[in-house]
């Protein structure tokens, strides 16, 4: 009975903010790319400097990175926030992903690695929401059910969010990290299947929106220190995981997950 009043809560509560959740989802999900591309524009020298000295690749490569970086993450998020080329604009983001895993060595660290494909998969899902508008553009028009790429995107999308909360699972026998182990292990399980996506993909955001302010508090770091920038960096690559789960929250899981096999049964 309290699991149906938790179900009917959350119905409630989409129902009231079903016109504002996907435009706070694409605000959200686009964060870590405005942060990192305004970074790049206030510390243009000292990227140039670090890939310039990484990859040994001289003065004029380095700066077309660090260019490259500051106008395909900054366009990509006008675009993506003016409604306009987001297919093109996510294309462009998935490429800057590509592009700063190989540059920063973050293919070697596997907790940066599974960050950034979590990041991806909020872009899939950005990309499946597009191809979703733009049929809606022909309404009247019979179809073949729901396109088979829409829904394999927000299967994959779903399932590299999922990758968010492995890097979050905390190894040490104190009875609150088994509880949050387990319970956080639950909820993904019920997000990557699209088993009671909806509720388990809400619970999920106040979870980790929770953990991000607690944990990645950049603003109370002075910005002269390392961590402050290590800290703002994580605040805003969970901050996009949010969005993308939001999105999740506000389309549903698609045609792929058991929530949609259920109505067919």
């Amino acid at each position: 009975e309290q699991g149906e009043q938790l179900l009917e809560g959350s119905e409630q509560f989409l129902r009231v903010t079903k016109q504002y959740l996907p435009h706070l989802a694409r605000l959200c999900l686009i964060s870590t790319f405005l942060e990192d591309g305004i970074r790049m524009w206030f510390q243009w020298n000292e990227q140039k400097d670090y890939i310039e000295a990484t990859w040994g690749c001289g003065y004029f490569l380095a700066t077309c990175f660090v260019l490259l970086n500051l106008t395909g993450q900054l366009g990509g998020c006008v675009l993506i926030l003016s409604r306009h080329f987001v297919q093109y604009a996510c294309f462009g983001l998935f490429g800057i992903i590509a592009l700063q895993t190989v540059a920063y060595s973050i293919l070697w660290d596997i907790k940066f690695l599974m960050r950034n494909l979590a990041l991806g998969g909020g872009l899939l899902l950005l990309l499946a929401e597009s191809r979703s508008e733009g049929k809606s553009m022909f309404a009247g028009v019979p179809s073949m059910g729901e396109s088979s790429p829409k829904q394999y995107m927000q299967l994959g999308g779903r399932v590299l969010l999922v990758l968010m909360f492995m890097t979050l699972l905390h190894f040490d026998p104190s009875f609150f990290s088994i509880l949050q182990n387990m319970v956080g292990t639950a909820l993904i399980i019920l997000v990557a299947i699209g088993f009671k996506t909806k509720l388990a993909a809400l619970t999920l955001v106040i979870w980790l929106l929770a953990i991000n302010i607690y944990f990645n508090a950049f603003w109370a770091v002075p910005a002269y220190k390392p961590m402050h920038d290590f800290l703002k960096y994580d605040f805003f690559q969970t901050t996009s995981v949010i969005g993308g789960l939001l999105l999740v929250v506000a389309l549903g899981p698609g045609g792929v997950s058991m929530d949609e096999k259920k109505k067919e049964w």
